[in-house]
């Protein structure tokens, strides 16, 4: 049931390995042959490699009938410089392991070498290292693939780890987890003019100062209530870099969020109505793109129920928390099998997720692998 001492130091020692070596969604290869080559020594019955894109799938069989029980983690890294001075710091320029999937893959590798030495009694195990999570087509390449009738999961568990949370505490609820999300891209276009006379031409800059507050004015509610409506302005450009030269063209992008997939829907209309009237206002043509979308994360009641119990058996204080403001598209799985995402404690006084100095506390791996470790051994023997 438990990793040894020097499993953890394998392990940690493992997991820094990949924090010094990310790559980002869909460009995963080396980190997943280095997944490979890790569980290689655990023997697995299966592995299922290119799942989705550049997904692995290792499988535990016991050979007797029974349930799929499927664990979750994630492949990518971030485009995300890290700053810092750890000595196992990210060595890909301009890329870094800031979200913390490098702690979870060591997770799911230290259940692989527990079912290595010790097989489920009945049914399967899977582990899952997924594709690109951070722009959310991952999870559904990995369902739409072929290859992924063969694991037909009836259970599937993730876990993100979360700063703010004391150290190895664990917030954990029935119901929604994550908060749909999509990018919205805005293309504006007029006609350029010679900066000495604007008026021969049709900027979008008054279009865009419009458009900046009036998006973000579309903001409502919170978690806590249960009705949050967050439009956040990532990114606008206007014309070229030169002086002599009125602008004719700009982008501005917006991140969309909701509690529900229904109130996107809702949110999305109301962005598109003010950019068509911007656009209408300022004689502009206009073109619209949805990126980096992520509907909202369930918890299936019956596989949270799971999840609690065996935080209650391993001694792991947890409550229910709130919802997570941030996306994730583990939900995708709820379509395919029951499924629950726990949060696990990084700790009140660290760097945030995203941000360039953010490092997984190695003291999660051993939490994370208990909880799973039991569920498994719970319905699985």
């Amino acid at each position: 049931m438990y990793l040894t001492n020097q499993d953890v130091i394998e392990l940690t020692a493992w997991r820094r390995k990949l924090h010094a070596m990310p790559e980002i969604s869909r460009e995963e290869v080396a980190t997943a042959a280095e997944v490979q080559a890790f569980l290689a020594g655990t023997r697995p019955d299966a592995v299922i490699s290119g799942l989705g894109g550049t997904g692995v799938a290792a499988i535990y069989d016991s050979g007797a009938p029974g349930p799929t029980l499927m664990f979750r983690a994630e492949l990518d890294g971030l485009p995300i410089a890290e700053i810092g001075d750890l000595e196992y710091r990210s060595r890909v320029p301009g890329k870094g392991h800031m979200c913390g999937h490098d702690g979870h893959m060591t997770i799911l590798a230290a259940l692989g070498r527990q079912f290595g030495r010790q097989r489920p009694k009945r049914g399967r195990v899977v582990l899952l290292f997924q594709p690109a999570e951070e722009d959310g087509s991952g999870a559904a390449a990995v369902i739409a693939d072929e290859k992924f009738k063969a694991l037909k999961p009836d259970y599937s568990f993730s876990l993100h780890n979360m700063p703010g949370l004391p150290l190895g505490h664990a917030w954990l609820k029935d119901g929604i987890v994550n908060c749909a999300s999509r990018g919205l891209r805005i293309m504006l276009t007029g006609r350029t003019a010679h900066a000495s006379m604007p008026e021969t031409g049709i900027s979008p800059v008054p279009a865009v100062a419009k458009l900046m507050p009036a998006l973000t004015a579309l903001s409502s509610g919170s978690i806590a209530t249960g009705d949050l409506v967050l439009a956040t302005l990532t990114h606008a450009s206007v014309g070229e870099p030169a002086f002599g030269i009125a602008p004719g063209y700009a982008e501005v992008w917006v991140t969309l969020r909701t509690m529900t997939d229904a109130r996107m829907e809702a949110l999305t209309g109301a962005a598109e109505a003010l950019v068509a009237q911007a656009a209408a206002e300022g004689g502009l043509e206009y073109a619209l793109e949805y990126h980096d979308i992520f509907g909202h994360c369930d918890n299936d009641p019956e596989a949270a129920a799971l999840l609690r119990a065996a935080m209650d058996a391993e001694s792991v204080p947890h409550e229910a928390g709130e919802a997570m403001r941030g996306s994730e598209d583990f939900g995708r799985f709820a379509t395919v099998s029951k499924s629950a995402m726990f949060f696990l404690g990084s700790g009140e006084n660290i760097a945030n997720l995203h941000n360039p100095n953010y490092d997984f506390p190695d003291d999660l791996i051993p939490i994370g692998t208990k909880i799973f470790m039991r569920v498994a051994r719970e319905i699985l023997g």
